[in-house]
């Protein structure tokens, strides 16, 4: 009863907060968090360093994956150390890589993609436990079991996935087709259930040129989608079907990651296949053939509420903090985006 509580209760939460940022992150005022000022240019105004909701939701995706990865693996009594360099040698290499395969693919210096993280974070991720294996486990009388480590990384990625897609929402980027140049049979679909971006400095804006028009909600779909899989993989795991899973998480995801391009609008390389839709089918077969390979640990039944008391402890506490600073810092300093301010005095108030 409670690993069904505690599934419905995340859906339920996440029901509520998709139903609130959909109607509302479209909207201009949904972008800039705050400006700061960074250097004078004339006699009463600066010029600003915008801080954005894309880093808002980002960081805070980022916890979230963080936070469902610790309880999983602590639910089969994985130890905190061994956690934490899980998620430590995963973020280490796939936040530059974000930026670093969008730079690749798309020929931009500021932009992000998470299929590039995802990407580098599945092709690592068994060297990281094997590694961490052989060196610290070896000195600390642990080891961590492959298959279920791959099926808590799948599905924190799926729910942090999700969740960074309000991130896309606010800044108007990974925006959809226009619904006016669809198929009628999608025009008729769409009719009804898509987004209109406002502002200027939105990407869907600057970069397409789609300021006022209907577009595919392609962001929302998505993160309905990864959700519904990151729900079913919780259950699943806590169940003690580690590989069933994994192969839920893993495949559902790069599946629609491939499927949902096209219905996108925003640049995503040469060609008529992006890279990004080579990089989920590769993805996708290689854990696949990573099932077949890998030996099915000896695992104890998960214990969902260890796992949830875990995240009362001031390490984690300061750890997680930690991350959504980082995060916020990283990804939410906009470098496509900039403001002024000037300042004044309320002579009526003195």
């Amino acid at each position: 009863m409670a690993v069904e509580l505690f599934v419905y209760s995340l859906a339920i939460c996440l029901a509520l907060l998709f139903f609130w940022s959909f109607k509302r992150l479209p909207q201009e005022g949904w972008q800039i968090i705050a400006s700061v000022p960074m250097g004078k240019v004339s006699d009463d105004q600066w010029s600003g360093l915008n801080l954005t909701y894309y880093g808002f939701f980002i960081a805070n995706s980022c916890v979230l994956a963080a936070s469902i990865g610790l309880v999983l693996l602590r639910s089969i009594h994985l130890p905190i150390s061994a956690i934490l360099a899980i998620i430590g040698g995963l973020f280490a290499l796939a936040v530059p890589s974000a930026r670093l395969i969008a730079g690749l693919v798309e020929k931009k210096a500021n932009t992000f993609t998470t299929a590039g993280a995802c990407f580098v974070g599945s092709l690592t991720l068994p060297l990281i436990i094997a590694g961490l294996n052989t060196t610290l486990g070896r000195e600390g009388g642990w080891s961590i079991p492959m298959i279920p480590a791959l099926a808590v990384a799948a599905i924190a990625y799926a729910y942090g996935e999700g969740i960074g897609r309000l991130a896309c929402i606010s800044f108007g980027c990974c925006y959809g087709r226009p619904v006016e140049r669809l198929h009628p049979f999608l025009q008729r679909i769409f009719n009804s259930v898509n987004f209109t971006f406002f502002g200027k400095t939105k990407k869907a804006a600057y970069e397409g040129g789609l300021e006022g028009q209907r577009v595919i909600p392609i962001q929302a779909i998505t993160a309905v989608i990864y959700a519904a899989i990151a729900l079913i993989g919780t259950y699943l795991f806590l169940t003690s079907h580690f590989v069933a899973a994994t192969a839920v998480s893993v495949i559902g995801v790069q599946i629609w990651r491939s499927i949902s391009e096209i219905f996108r609008a925003d640049y995503r390389g040469a060609g008529r296949i992006s890279s990004y839709q080579i990089m989920a089918i590769i993805m996708a077969f290689y854990v696949t053939a990573l099932l077949f390979l890998l030996p099915v640990n000896s695992v104890a039944a998960p214990n969902l509420i260890d796992g949830l008391l875990s995240l009362w402890n001031p390490v984690i506490i300061l750890a997680l903090l930690s991350l959504w600073v980082t995060m916020f810092l990283y990804t939410g300093r906009s470098r496509v985006t900039g403001s002024i301010v000037s300042f004044l005095v309320h002579h009526d108030r003195i």
